[in-house]
This record gives C-alpha cells, sequence and structure tokens, in this order.
C-alpha cells in the first residue's frame, strides 16, 4: 500500500510538470500568432509628422525683412515656440495674426530665418502661383496642443524626431501631396488619390478660400 501511495504520487507530480510544459507551449504559441509589431515602413508617411494646434499669443514684424512675422506661439509646451513666417506681404500687419489659432509642424529643426531663431512652421494654403496666402484655421473647439489626425487613416503612430524628418527627407517629399481639397480643407492626397482631411477633436480644419490650393 505504501508503494502503491508512492506511485500515485509520482504519477501526479508528474502530471503537474506535463501540465506546466504545455501551459509554457501554449503561451508560446500564442506569442508566435500575434501580429509583429508595425514597422517604419507600415507607418504612413504623413503620420510621421508631429502637426499641432496652436494660438500665435504674440506676433510683429522681423526689423529686417519685409517679408517676415516674427511670432510666439502656444502649442501646449511650457514654453511657446519661437516661429519666423514668410507672411507678411499677405495681411495688413501682425495684429490680423495675434490671437488666432493655427497649425503648427512641430518637429522640425530650429533654424535661423534672418536671424530670428525659428522652430516649427505655421501651415498655410496658397495657390497655384503663390500669389495668394491665407493660414489654415482650426475649428472653434480645437485644443491647443492637440496633435492632427488625418480622416480615414487608422491607428496610432509615434512622429519622427526632427533629426530623423531632416535625414529623411520626409516633409520633402510629402509637400506635393498636401493639398486643400474642392472645399478648401487642407488633406493629405494619397497613392490613390483619396483625400485625407486634416482633423482635430473639433472637427476638420479649413482655410477661407483657396480650393484645390497647396498647403505648406
Amino acid at each position: 500500500q505504501a508503494k502503491g501511495a508512492e506511485n500515485k504520487g509520482k504519477l501526479h507530480e508528474q502530471q503537474q510538470q506535463q501540465g506546466k510544459k504545455d501551459t509554457k507551449k501554449d503561451k508560446k504559441k500564442e506569442k508566435k500568432a500575434a501580429a509583429p509589431p508595425a514597422t517604419e515602413s507600415d507607418q504612413p508617411e504623413i503620420t510621421k509628422l508631429e502637426i499641432r494646434v496652436g494660438k500665435i499669443t504674440k506676433c510683429w514684424r522681423h526689423e529686417d525683412s519685409d517679408k517676415l512675422f516674427c511670432e510666439e506661439i502656444d502649442v501646449g509646451e511650457d514654453a511657446p515656440r519661437a516661429i519666423g513666417s514668410g507672411l507678411a506681404p499677405f495681411y495688413s500687419g501682425p495684429e490680423d495674426l495675434q490671437g488666432r489659432l493655427c497649425l503648427v509642424l512641430c518637429n522640425l529643426k530650429a533654424r535661423k530665418l534672418a536671424g530670428y531663431n525659428s522652430h516649427g512652421m505655421v501651415l498655410c494654403a496658397s495657390n497655384a502661383d503663390k500669389s495668394k496666402v491665407e493660414l489654415v484655421d482650426p475649428p472653434a473647439g480645437a485644443k491647443v496642443g492637440e496633435r492632427v489626425t488625418f480622416d480615414g487613416v487608422e491607428g496610432e503612430f509615434e512622429p519622427f524626431v526632427p533629426n530623423q524628418i531632416a535625414k529623411k527627407k520626409v516633409f520633402e517629399g510629402l509637400v506635393d501631396y498636401l493639398k486643400t481639397d474642392a472645399e478648401c480643407h487642407p488633406s493629405w492626397v494619397d497613392a490613390d488619390g483619396k483625400y485625407h482631411r486634416f482633423l482635430t477633436s473639433a472637427g476638420p480644419c479649413k482655410v477661407p478660400s483657396i480650393a484645390d490650393g497647396n498647403v505648406s
């Protein structure tokens, strides 16, 4: 009887060990069956840009350039961004921009514009001959600092860091595919010719009057 009990104990122990092995195998199978993480090649090119809603808190004319406005723009960071924009020929004065919401391309390297340290780019639409330029307007209710998404583009993707944007010339590769549609909505045009509007939590962005224009 003692030997029988001992054999039963060993059998129970073996069954437990086998159960653990089977569980480990099942977990390995689950891991193999899981979808691999998205790679850079899977990421839609437009999502590599970090476009955020900003508010122009201060705007003035550059003292040495007739074309430049100097701006301080709140994009939800600890301090406003200093950004230079070549918008002076298209607006009567800085007061036309001050206090307005805008879209800012944030993940660009800082650079000097006529000596002014500019860190980012305000997005605007222009007509074919660039005789008319209009600031992109987020809708009323859009939140300062929120990242713009694109209609029909599913998933969440991390934007590239500025060095990647510069090295891989991401913006240069996209600029010909940033357009306004027939209803003046800034959009990304994909390889199939489909327009994906720039979206915020409050709805799509728009420009006042430039349809079928360029966005940069």
